[in-house]
């Protein structure tokens, strides 16, 4: 496996990273801290070594189940592990954003804590706050560069306008984004902008929630605790256009002797502009299916060309 470069400073990295918010249970229908961490252990085994997450993803329950691994792993410098901060929740889990100076101090310290680890890697903004001042928010995480908290930071969710302003200023490890092969508007803005202004790219939603898995049919039901229930991808009309997506490049998979898993994660991380895939696993079995992606490339050059003419007509 080649491994690939995060530039502010540089760190090598996996070209499959492991995302937890379905570890964490929340919105999810819930999960096993055990079938969690053997999936964390197996994606370790395969040679990935980023770890994402968040303090929502379970209300800090996935942020407590990576430190119990790592602890168990032993190996902490060899893992990257990238958190973010800016949403806070009330007893009743009402949440709302928060990217103040005093909220990112509160946060950084609970995360250490339950990642059980003195630095983190990657530290970044879960999503923008119209209420916070960019300078406010940039000079806190510059200020916990310099303490050694954190070793970098970035964004996630910011559109360019935002990245322009505060790249003026600081220096941002990396831009986390949403994009897979029904959802892939940001390969036409945010990736070229970040190649210009050498940015590392994360991706969320590899597997858009599961539908690039091929699991799900008309039949299928959400409950209203499942993040899926009020999702657009998965109702209507633009449901019934993603499966039939699904339906064809499932053919392909089947062609090439694959899941349609492993076909999606191979053509995302085969995107040039892209640094790291992230992939919620729910279980070793999962894992083993997902990261074996890193394992045996299911692309030549020709051949991912040849695709990507081929499926050019069904995301418009």
């Amino acid at each position: 496996m080649q491994y690939r470069t995060l530039h502010n400073p540089p760190f090598l990295v996996s070209p499959l990273g492991i995302g937890t918010w379905v570890m964490g249970g929340w919105m999810w229908g819930g999960t096993s801290d055990r079938d969690s961490q053997e999936a964390l252990l197996c994606a370790f085994d395969h040679g990935v070594n980023l770890i994402d997450t968040a303090p929502i993803y379970g209300f800090g329950r996935a942020e407590e189940i990576i430190g119990a691994t790592l602890k168990q792993y032993g190996k902490r410098d060899a893992v990257l592990i990238a958190t973010k901060f800016g949403l806070e929740w009330d007893e009743k889990h009402r949440i709302r954003k928060n990217c103040s100076r005093a909220r990112i101090l509160a946060e950084i310290d609970q995360s250490l804590r339950r990642l059980n680890t003195d630095y983190i890697d990657i530290y970044q903004v879960h999503w923008p706050d119209d209420n916070t001042s960019l300078i406010e928010t940039m000079s806190t995480l510059s200020r916990l560069q310099k303490e050694g908290k954190i070793r970098s930071f970035g964004v996630c969710n910011y559109s360019v306008n935002r990245i322009e302003k505060i790249i003026k200023h600081y220096h941002l490890q990396s831009i986390q984004m949403p994009f897979n092969l029904l959802e892939q508007q940001n390969k036409h803005t945010l990736f070229p902008f970040c190649t210009k202004n050498n940015l590392s790219v994360l991706a969320y939603g590899t597997l858009c929630k599961g539908l690039l898995t091929g699991k799900f049919t008309h039949r299928s039901v959400f409950n209203k605790t499942d993040s899926r229930y009020s999702d657009p991808a998965f109702k209507g009309e633009q449901f019934d256009r993603n499966l039939k997506i699904v339906e064809i490049l499932s053919s392909f998979a089947a062609q090439k002797k694959c899941s349609l898993a492993q076909l999606c994660i191979e053509w995302t991380i085969s995107q040039p502009e892209l640094t790291c895939a992230l992939i919620g696993t729910r279980n070793r079995k999962q894992a083993e299916e997902n990261f074996s992606a890193l394992d045996n490339p299911l692309f030549s050059s020709d051949d991912f060309s040849l695709f990507e003419r081929s499926i050019a007509h069904l995301i418009l």
